[in-house]
């Protein structure tokens, strides 16, 4: 069984040396007095050799800055290859990058915001899935089966006016920008019975009416065909300075405005 050696590359002495030349290269990036003690170096290859030094700024604490600096095959001069500013053990770095998507939390969608579903959102499903037992468990709700009483036609009058004219009707900021109204939103569930004709019930977590019962003719942003659905969002207003338009502006000669010739005193 045959193994495969590793050769470890030796320091090549010049570029080793070269502490002092290396010092300059991160001064002449650094500002004044950034620069701190030499903390070491290592051996990156064959005549390549990183050095590092302290980092003074208050703003990057734990940080260092490396200095790569090289010499060519059979070459006496080094040169600098590379001047960066690396975190170090305990220095403080940004937190990881997370998309916008898992960024997001319910209540962040306001007026004129859009949010839109991706072909493959395991929360929607096409509208023919839904199944026979789902129909019939609906029915026998409808029916009132089990309760004493049910609402009234007068009492769902009374709930349809107080609705439709709320926080949750079609006449809103938020509903006006939307792309579209939620009764064709994938997200909205309509009520059983006569109530279903008008109202629902929002399921999208992000929408501000996750929850809630909504108009049909209601909206926001976070519609479910947001991206196919042909948007209605309010005109912005005309910009506050044009930097667009220009004005004509007559201007006479030197001797009209009865001052001498350049050059003359």
């Amino acid at each position: 069984m045959s193994r495969t050696r590793i050769r470890s590359t030796p320091v090549d002495p010049a570029c080793a040396a070269a502490v002092d030349l290396a010092r300059q290269a991160a001064e002449e990036i650094a500002r004044p007095g950034e620069v701190g003690e030499h903390l070491g170096f290592d051996n990156e290859g064959d005549r390549v050799v990183t050095h590092y030094f302290e980092c003074l700024d208050r703003a990057y604490r734990g940080w260092r800055w490396a200095v790569t600096v090289t010499r060519a095959s059979r070459a006496r001069n080094v040169t600098v290859s590379e001047t960066v500013l690396l975190p170090g053990s305990g220095a403080l770095l940004a937190p990881r990058w997370v998309p916008w998507n898992e960024r997001l939390r319910p209540g962040d969608l306001g007026v004129g915001d859009l949010l839109p579903a991706e072909a493959d959102d395991d929360r929607l499903v096409p509208g023919y899935a839904a199944t026979d037992e789902e129909v019939d468990r609906q029915m026998v709700v409808e029916l009132g089966l089990g309760r004493a009483r049910v609402l009234s036609a007068f009492g769902r009058d009374l709930a349809v006016r107080r609705w439709h004219s709320g926080d949750s009707g079609p006449h809103t900021p938020i509903a006006n920008a939307a792309p579209a109204q939620c009764s064709t939103c994938g997200f909205y569930w309509p009520l059983a019975g006569a109530l279903g004709l008008g109202f629902g019930v929002c399921t999208n977590e992000y929408a501000p009416d996750d929850g809630r019962v909504v108009a049909a003719d209601h909206g926001c942003g976070a519609h479910s065909e947001a991206t196919t659905v042909p948007s209605m969002v309010v005109d912005a207003p005309p910009p506050i300075l044009d930097d667009l338009g220009y004005d004509l502006i007559e201007t006479g000669s030197a001797d009209e405005a009865g001052s001498e010739p350049l050059g003359q005193s």
